[in-house]
């Protein structure tokens, strides 16, 4: 009765033309902001309708507002301005492979929130429902260090890194507070790193960053804690942890096992949204370090990065494999990842994309009931 639900989702929707087609405007000067978010709002009360309409128990925005999942968040910091990328990011699909220079960030000032960000989104999203919860995703404290680590951040507001870790998550500490006394109470925190970490490669660019490759997902889950430390009552937090989502291609590879132990143990949330979607995610093996009680892991069976519709009879079949190794009354189903992560979107369609949400739902009935 409480997120995550048997039936759910992570977050991003592939963007209408509408939307797409008004932010070009935008960006060209042809009309301003207010118009924008006009647009922008006819398309979320759409989309939430679609969330309600598939049977649904939370609805979110699809991130309309936003080009980047954690990017328009973190620019929103204080402290933290936008930079130029000189960080290429391969990513790779059937197709071959896609190279990728996001923008990067600096942090040149005091961390902290002078208002809440994604606030004024998030009150138009509680408005827009009638039978789902309102769902706000937000991305982790770990990303901000992830895209740069220690070269990102000037020395000269942050000799030591205690200190940048305790005003950042001093930060996210006061934005959950101002989010709940909005009435948010399914928040998510999305984090890459934690699954990026499983694979050997990325653990190398963790060094390259000045990080610790064999302890740094302690240390996130750590500063993830202290983020949450003062959430108010109420409120069900989950996290999402994927290996890359980008035009239908991926960065990263491996299963959990690396994290597992400390991430399903350590870190306290009330559910884990973990990708299972082909080989890259490795085997369900992982789920034995999920300890016995109250939190959940959502299985990401239903891949986002295609249009074909999986099988009902091979998810049940993958659910039961799961449930070998953490009760099934701990297990929930979703997509693997959101269906446009970036404002680009992924290769299938608005149909495909509904279609794979209401088999989410189907399926969910016939395992759970």
């Amino acid at each position: 009765m409480k997120p995550p639900f048997r039936a759910d989702h992570v977050g991003s929707l592939l963007r209408p033309e509408s939307v797409l087609h008004a932010r070009e405007d935008f960006a060209a000067g042809t009309i301003g902001a207010a118009e924008l978010r006009a647009i922008e709002d006819n398309a979320i009360r759409d989309v939430v309708r679609m969330q309600e309409d598939v049977g649904l128990r939370s609805a979110t925005d699809g991130e309309f507002r936003r080009a980047s999942w954690h990017m328009d968040f973190i620019y929103q910091l204080d402290g933290v301005t936008k930079e130029a990328g000189h960080i290429a990011v391969t990513f790779h699909n059937p197709d071959g492979e896609i190279e990728f220079t996001p923008a990067a960030l600096h942090v040149d000032g005091r961390l902290g929130v002078s208002k809440t960000i994604f606030g004024d989104d998030f009150r138009f999203l509680q408005e827009a429902v009638t039978t789902t919860i309102p769902k706000l995703t937000i991305p982790s404290p770990s990303m901000v260090h992830y895209r740069g680590g220690k070269a990102a951040i000037d020395t000269a507001v942050y000799p030591e890194m205690d200190a940048f870790w305790a005003d950042l998550t001093a930060a996210y500490t006061e934005e959950v507070r101002r989010l709940g006394k909005l009435g948010c109470t399914y928040l998510q925190l999305d984090d890459t790193s934690l699954a990026y970490m499983n694979d050997p490669h990325q653990r190398d660019y963790v060094a390259s960053i000045s990080g610790d490759p064999e302890h740094q997902h302690v240390e996130y889950i750590r500063h993830m804690n202290e983020a949450l430390s003062g959430r108010p009552e109420g409120m069900a937090v989950t996290t999402h942890m994927c290996r890359g989502n980008f035009r239908s291609s991926w960065a990263a590879e491996g299963g959990y096992d690396f994290v597992a132990e400390a991430l399903l143990n350590e870190l306290e949330v009330d559910g884990f949204f973990m990708e299972w979607d082909d080989e890259r995610s490795g085997g369900f093996e992982p789920l034995r370090f999920l300890p016995r009680g109250d939190k959940q892991v959502v299985l990401g069976l239903v891949t986002t990065k295609r249009g074909e519709l999986e099988s009902r009879d091979e998810l049940v079949r993958r659910i039961e494999e799961a449930a070998r190794y953490a009760p099934i009354e701990q297990l929930c189903l979703s997509p693997q990842c959101g269906f446009a992560s970036t404002v680009e979107g992924n290769a299938l369609t608005y149909q495909e994309q509904v279609a794979k949400l209401r088999l989410i739902v189907e399926t969910a009935e016939q395992v759970w009931g």
